[in-house]
């Protein structure tokens, strides 16, 4: 009796293991899918980009501002706000990053140097484009970060139509993500972060809904 006993206890252990192993297992897989679905659903660039009330750059990389800032030459906006900067970067510092041949920096572009993170992007976005009034923007940034913007965006700002503008640095292209360890891991960090993002607004949505 005691011999039964002791086996059935002991054959337990590895049980457990077994079903611990595959659930491990079927997280990390559905991590791998939801990856690559990430990777190849990354946005592109619109082929024709319709005007917009506002455009909003949220920072990065130059490459964003430059692109931000052809659009607003480009009259696809009647404002620009740079989201993000950092303190020690000078009006002047951003000026040099851009063409602007008819000074339009000077009247129509806005820095926010209070967001130091996406959140803080889309809150200090959605409070600009209440005080301008504006239903409409086109959203810039890197191309990997782009939806976790358009998630935190949307959250903040609700009613507000977003159009992406992803840019597209080489290093970040998606379809040679495989090429690039170092660009596996940059999409790999971003996409973990999306899913956190996801994650922590389903609970700020299911908590807000508890408390109506």
């Amino acid at each position: 009796m005691s011999r039964r006993l002791f086996s059935t206890k002991s054959a337990k252990a590895p049980m457990r293991g077994n079903l611990l192993g595959m659930a491990l297992a079927a997280c990390v897989g559905a991590w791998l899918i939801g990856y690559f679905h990430f990777i190849y659903t990354l946005p592109a660039q619109p082929a024709q980009l319709d005007k917009a009330q506002g455009i909003v750059a949220l920072t990065g990389g130059a490459a964003r501002i430059v692109v931000a800032m052809q659009l607003l030459n480009a009259d696809k906006g009647e404002r620009l706000l740079i989201s993000g900067v950092h303190a020690e970067t000078s009006t002047e510092d951003l000026k040099k990053l851009v063409d602007d041949p008819g000074a339009r920096f000077a009247c129509c572009v806005d820095i926010d140097r209070a967001a130091r993170n996406t959140v803080g992007n889309a809150i200090e976005t959605a409070r600009w484009a209440q005080r301008n009034g504006y239903t409409s923007l086109i959203v810039v940034t890197a191309r990997y970060h782009m939806p976790r913007s358009l998630l935190e965006l949307h959250h903040a700002m609700p009613g507000v139509a977003l159009t992406p503008y992803p840019v597209l640095p080489t290093r970040t292209r998606a379809e040679d993500w495989w090429r690039s360890p170092a660009m596996a891991k940059v999409l790999a960090s971003e996409y973990t972060k999306c899913l956190i993002a996801r994650l922590r607004l389903i609970i700020a949505g299911w908590l807000d809904a508890r408390e109506a």
